[in-house]
């Protein structure tokens, strides 16, 4: 009888709670009601069902490559650079190493007459880690007292020692570091494929951060904190030999010229090889932008981005790009190449060598439209500078460029023989800055870096590691 009167309560409550409305669902919700219109507004019509058997069957990218695009290429250049290599990041995100490197390496090969050469990305990628691995501890140690949730504490966190950089981490290496030839300290497994080599230190640094911030509630001093933190970078030091190899003080190194003549073996340090075969005062160079989501004239600077504690952040001057294309050109012209920054997943096939403007036309396939503007796609986190590369020439008809040629650094397998065609339009869209020489500057645009620098946050739009 229980047990039934039980069942009967149950039941009248199951049909009282039946029987209230439902609550309203709260304003901007997807209801049943706009799922319902939403499906009724769909129709499978001609295109849309020739359009689904092809996606779910093929690659997008095979379906909206643009053919006239194609027809209309041609690498045919009025200027080029004369080059000799081309270079493989593998499966790192070394790339604006690569191309800093890439940008010295003629002067190494026009003084010694060489057929060839290459700078170890591998000795300068081993100092970046250390380095960097300095900056995350001593970050922790400076934000010791802040709320673990502190945004710009998060930020660091989250990518204690990635392989990305910019050009003002080239600088801040050699400057401090020097270079040595390939040969000297040669790629590894580790340096080539660098994923979980990066994972491993990046869990050691977190865990020594928590070690750190626990000295530090325990009332330790900083000084405590940084004899600790000695610690940690000799331990950082031992997994980065054992990943690299360890980079030397000295080394020994002859060549042989392209007419077959020997070179005498002498000793070098790393700083002494770069200033007898390089030479270049890399503070020569300066960081050129376009970010129209900013007000041009600007001297910026972007908060904890320097890969060397005691080195610099990046900054750079903003400007029109009519501009930056004027200034790009005449560099390419006499003959210096240039490094720069794009987005480097807009528009570009691997296969053809190729970034153009609608290279993929993805709006005739899915029948929408997807336009932003530049400032928009920053803005909106559509588009950041991703990717270094150098510009080693320009085809230019009628006094203005209509196409770039660009040296990369994913092998000669990639684009066509390791180079690309970048389309002018392409460049206005997707290329973000250049690193160049002052004397291809107009003192106005000089003047710009001499102003104060605005301070930008580590979260602003521009901030995103070149790999």
């Amino acid at each position: 009888m229980k047990r039934h009167l039980k069942l009967s309560i149950v039941c009248a409550a199951a049909a009282l709670i039946l029987s209230v409305p439902s609550l309203a669902a709260p304003q901007g919700a997807l209801t049943a009601e706009a799922v319902e219109q939403i499906r009724q507004s769909f129709k499978m019509d001609a295109h849309t069902r020739a359009m689904y058997n092809s996606i779910t069957n093929n690659d997008i990218n095979g379906l909206a490559l643009n053919r006239q695009i194609l027809q209309q290429h041609n690498e045919v250049f009025s200027h080029k650079i004369e080059t000799k290599g081309v270079t493989d990041q593998k499966k790192s995100g070394r790339c604006w190493l690569f191309a800093g490197l890439n940008i010295m390496r003629p002067i190494v090969i026009k003084k010694c007459k060489l057929k060839d050469f290459e700078f170890s990305q591998n000795y300068l990628a081993f100092w970046d880690k250390m380095e960097k691995a300095n900056c995350f501890l001593e970050r922790v140690i400076e934000f010791a007292g802040r709320d673990i949730m502190d945004r710009e504490l998060e930020i660091i966190l989250r990518e204690p020692i990635p392989d990305g950089g910019y050009w003002e981490s080239v600088v801040n290496l050699i400057e401090k570091y020097g270079a040595v030839p390939k040969n000297v300290m040669p790629e590894t497994n580790s340096s080539e494929n660098t994923s979980l080599m990066n994972a491993l230190l990046a869990r050691k640094l977190r865990a020594d951060a928590a070690l750190l911030r626990k000295m530090h509630q325990d009332g330790k001093s900083a000084e405590a904190l940084r004899q600790a933190k000695a610690g940690m970078l000799a331990e950082t030091f031992k997994m980065l030999v054992m990943n690299l190899g360890e980079p030397p003080a000295e080394f020994q190194w002859r060549f042989e010229d392209a007419n077959s003549v020997v070179s005498p073996m002498e000793t070098y340090t790393p700083k002494g090889f770069y200033e007898k075969f390089v030479g270049e005062g890399l503070k020569d160079y300066v960081d050129l932008f376009n970010d129209p989501s900013k007000e041009y004239g600007k001297h910026y600077q972007l908060s904890l981005s320097k890969n060397v504690y005691d080195g610099d952040d990046v900054h750079f001057a903003n400007i029109k790009i009519e501009t930056l294309k004027d200034i790009a050109a005449k560099s390419v012209l006499d003959d210096e190449r240039l490094w720069f920054a794009c987005d480097v997943g807009k528009d570009q096939s691997k296969e053809h060598g190729i970034m153009a403007m609608d290279l993929y036309d993805y709006d005739s396939i899915y029948e929408v439209r997807m336009d932003m503007t530049k400032a928009q796609r920053a803005l909106f986190r559509e588009s950041v500078p991703n990717h270094a590369m150098a510009f080693i020439g320009v085809d230019v008809q009628e006094g203005r460029p209509v196409k770039w040629l660009v040296e990369n650094s994913w092998g000669k397998e990639k684009g066509s023989e390791g180079r690309w065609t970048l389309y002018d339009t392409w460049f206005d869209v997707n290329v973000y800055s250049i690193i160049v020489k002052k004397k291809y500057v107009p003192e106005e645009v000089l003047k710009i870096l001499e102003q104060p620098p605005v301070a930008l946050p580590p979260w602003d739009p521009m901030f995103a590691f070149v790999q």
